[in-house]
């Protein structure tokens, strides 16, 4: 069983859909999460109720990912709450889906800014005491648009993969000091963000996902349990499908 009793996590975007999914699923496994979140304090409180049930510590803290000094403070309070941080997992992330022909510069940017520079700036952030440690694990999620495109997301598709660039890069420069780095590729899952599509378009994504169905935020939330637990500290610089197999590399 995956056990991360003793350990403490950090998750970006953790009041809604795959990252709370992510917050509880590393709480249900022992570890104490600090998390934060942009706008939704209610969710945010009722996450942080919801770990706390549990028996383990929550903080949510409210902030813009986009924003470095977000990223520091969010670490500052995990390490000023818990007294470390053993795992980072980037999971905020927006869609400004359009056209690349009338996709605004303001929908790239936010877009790249908000999934992939936020990415960045957590993982800068978590450097130094992972470092120290020797230890840590880092996640990033991903999606199944960085590995083959999505028409309609150039800049989703642009972060996502960047996202895959940075997880190798990152595994690369820490993996001397035991830290590792993985990303997740979740496909079609359902939560807020999809359960808006029309059926016609429902049908159609099962239809292109061999396993038939959509997934869950859980399913995904156990795959970044287990790279962050101690049975995959043989394992680096990988992206993690967990898509029903709609993309097979």
């Amino acid at each position: 069983m995956i056990d991360l009793s003793g350990k403490s996590a950090v998750v970006t975007g953790g009041s809604r859909g795959i990252g709370r999914a992510i917050v509880m699923r590393l709480a249900q496994q022992g570890a104490d999460v600090a998390f934060s979140y942009r706008g939704n304090e209610a969710a945010a409180g009722e996450t942080v109720a919801a770990v706390e049930a549990l028996g383990r510590r929550a903080v949510a803290n409210a902030g813009d990912v986009t924003k470095p000094e977000a990223a520091d403070a969010l670490v500052a309070a995990a390490i000023g709450a818990f007294g470390k941080v053993d795992i980072l997992v980037n999971n905020a992330g927006i869609t400004r889906d359009d056209l690349i022909m009338r996709m605004s510069i303001e929908a790239w940017r936010e877009v790249l800014e908000t999934n992939l520079f936020g990415a960045f700036y957590a993982t800068k952030a978590v450097m130094r005491p992972m470092l120290k440690a020797r230890a840590g694990r880092i996640i990033n999620i991903t999606s199944v648009a960085g590995q083959a495109g999505n028409a309609g997301q150039a800049n989703y598709s642009a972060a996502k993969a960047g996202l895959i660039g940075l997880t190798k890069a990152t595994a690369r420069e820490v993996a001397s000091r035991g830290i590792t780095c993985n990303a997740v590729a979740p496909g079609f899952v359902l939560t807020e963000l999809t359960s808006g599509l029309s059926e016609a378009i429902q049908a159609g994504i099962r239809t292109a996902t061999p396993l038939g169905r959509f997934g869950s935020p859980e399913e995904v939330s156990a795959a970044v349990a287990f790279l962050a637990s101690d049975e995959a500290a043989y394992i680096t610089g990988q992206v993690l499908g967990v898509d029903g197999g709609l993309v097979m590399m």
